[in-house]
C-alpha cells in the first residue's frame, strides 16, 4: 500500500513539475515573441523614417504662397537684419525689433554717426564708430549700455551680454572686455597693443560663452607685412598668462580683415588669400588651412558651415560658392547665376536670394527651389520649419511657405 503511495505521488509531483516547466517554456516563448515583434516594429518604423527622410531631403518646391501677411512702413534710411527669428532694424537714429506679426518688441532710440551692429544669437550690440557708447539688447529688451572713455573702433558681442571693445588711443590700442548686464557696463579685462609689439588690430571676435577673444593683428616686420591671428582666453587657462594671451598664428604677405567663432570652439578666419580654421575651447590651434586662387566676393556663414563666394570661371554662371566645413574641409562648389542681397544657412539650407529671386539648396548642393517673389523683397527671414519664411517688403511683412 505503502509503495502505491509512493508511487502515486511521484507521478502527481512529475506532472506538476512538468506543469512547471512547460509554464516557464511558454512565458520564456512569449517573451521572445513580444521581443521579435518590437524589433520588427522597430526596424519598420526606421525603414519608414528612412524613406520620408529621404523624400524630404531629395524633395523639390516649385512654388511659393503668402499664408500670413501684415502691413508695415519701413522708413528708406533704415538697415534691415536677421536677429534670431525677429526683425532688427536700426539707422542714425535709432534701433527698433519686430516679431513675425509686426508686433514691436522693443525700440531704443540713440544718435550715430555710423552705426556698427554685431549679433550673437539672441543678443545685439549697437555701437558708433569712433563714438563712445555701444548699447546692447536682447530678443526681450534693452539689456544695458556701455560708455567708453576713448573713441570705438570695432567690437563684437557673446551670447552672455560680454562686449570686446578695440578703443583707439595716441599710441596705444586698447582692447576691453565690458559686461553689459552690469548696470554701469562694468570692464572685466583691459589689455594694450602698440604697433612694435604685437601690430594694429584690425578686427576682434569673441566666442558665445565669452571665454575666448580672437583678434587680428597687421604689423610691419624686417620691412614685411605680417598679419597675427591671436587667441586670449579669459577664464582660468588663461588668467596666469601675460595679457590672457594663449595661442596665435602669423601669416606673411597676408591681411586678415574677417575673424570669427562658429560655436565657442570653432573659429574661422579669412585674408585675402587663404581661409584658415582653429579649433579649441581653451588654447585654440590651427587644424586647417586652404588658400585661395581667386579673389573673395562675400563670406557667410552659420553654424557647422562657413561659405566664400567668387566670381565664376564658368560662362553659364556669374558666381561660385564653395562651401566649407567648421573642419576645413570643403563640402561642394556650388555655381549660381543671381546677383545676391545675402546668403543665409539654416539647418541643411543654403538660401540665396535678391530683391526677386531665391534659389534653395541642401548642403549636398542639390537645388531645392527656384523661384520668384511676388513683391520686392527687403530681407528674407528662416522661421522653424523648412518651408516657412518671413519675407519683409517695403510696405508689408509676408509669411510665405514653399509648395
Amino acid at each position: 500500500m505503502v509503495n502505491v503511495r509512493d508511487y502515486l505521488r511521484r507521478k502527481r509531483e512529475q506532472k506538476e513539475e512538468q506543469g512547471r516547466i512547460s509554464y516557464r517554456e511558454k512565458i520564456k516563448s512569449h517573451k521572445f515573441t513580444v521581443v521579435y515583434r518590437a524589433m520588427l516594429v522597430m526596424i519598420l518604423i526606421a525603414a519608414i523614417g528612412a524613406v520620408f527622410y529621404y523624400q524630404w531631403k531629395n524633395k523639390v518646391y516649385t512654388e511659393n504662397t503668402v499664408v500670413f501677411s501684415t502691413e508695415v512702413h519701413i522708413t528708406q534710411d533704415s538697415t534691415l537684419v536677421p536677429f534670431a527669428g525677429y526683425l532688427l532694424t536700426y539707422s542714425k537714429d535709432g534701433a527698433g525689433c519686430m516679431d513675425i506679426r509686426g508686433n514691436a518688441v522693443w525700440n531704443q532710440t540713440f544718435e550715430m554717426q555710423n552705426p556698427i551692429v554685431d549679433i550673437c544669437q539672441n543678443v545685439v550690440a549697437i555701437g558708433d564708430y569712433n563714438g563712445r557708447t555701444i548699447h546692447v539688447m536682447d530678443t526681450a529688451g534693452v539689456i544695458g549700455s556701455i560708455t567708453t572713455n576713448r573713441p570705438i573702433r570695432d567690437f563684437c558681442v557673446a551670447s552672455n551680454g560680454v562686449v570686446a571693445v578695440v578703443l583707439d588711443d595716441t599710441d596705444v590700442t586698447l582692447i576691453c572686455l565690458y559686461d553689459s548686464y552690469d548696470s554701469k557696463g562694468k570692464e572685466l579685462v583691459k589689455f594694450r597693443t602698440t604697433m612694435k609689439d604685437s601690430g594694429y588690430p584690425v578686427n576682434v571676435s569673441i566666442s558665445p560663452n565669452g571665454e575666448l577673444a580672437c583678434v587680428s593683428y597687421l604689423f610691419v616686420d624686417s620691412g614685411q607685412m605680417k598679419s597675427s591671428v591671436a587667441f586670449y582666453n579669459f577664464g582660468p587657462v588663461g588668467k596666469n598668462n601675460v595679457n590672457n594671451y594663449v595661442s596665435g598664428y602669423d601669416y606673411l604677405n597676408s591681411i586678415v580683415p574677417f575673424t570669427r567663432f562658429l560655436d565657442d570652439k570653432s573659429i574661422f578666419a579669412v585674408s585675402d588669400d587663404r581661409v584658415m580654421f582653429f579649433s579649441g575651447s581653451q588654447k585654440p590651434l590651427s587644424i586647417a588651412e586652404k588658400l585661395l586662387d581667386d579673389s573673395v566676393q562675400g563670406v557667410y556663414y552659420g553654424s557647422e558651415y562657413i561659405g566664400l563666394v567668387f566670381n565664376s570661371t564658368q560662362s553659364t554662371n556669374r558666381y561660385r560658392l564653395d562651401l566649407y566645413h567648421k573642419s576645413g574641409e570643403l563640402r561642394q562648389s556650388i555655381e549660381f547665376d543671381i546677383d545676391f542681397r545675402d546668403i543665409l544657412f539654416h539647418n541643411d539650407q543654403i538660401i540665396i536670394y535678391n530683391e526677386s529671386e531665391c534659389r534653395i539648396y541642401n548642403t549636398s548642393g542639390a537645388e531645392k527651389y527656384s523661384g520668384s517673389f511676388s513683391k520686392s523683397v527687403l530681407l528674407l527671414i528662416p522661421q522653424n520649419s523648412m518651408r516657412r519664411y518671413m519675407i519683409v517688403t517695403p510696405d508689408s511683412i509676408d509669411t510665405i511657405e514653399l509648395k
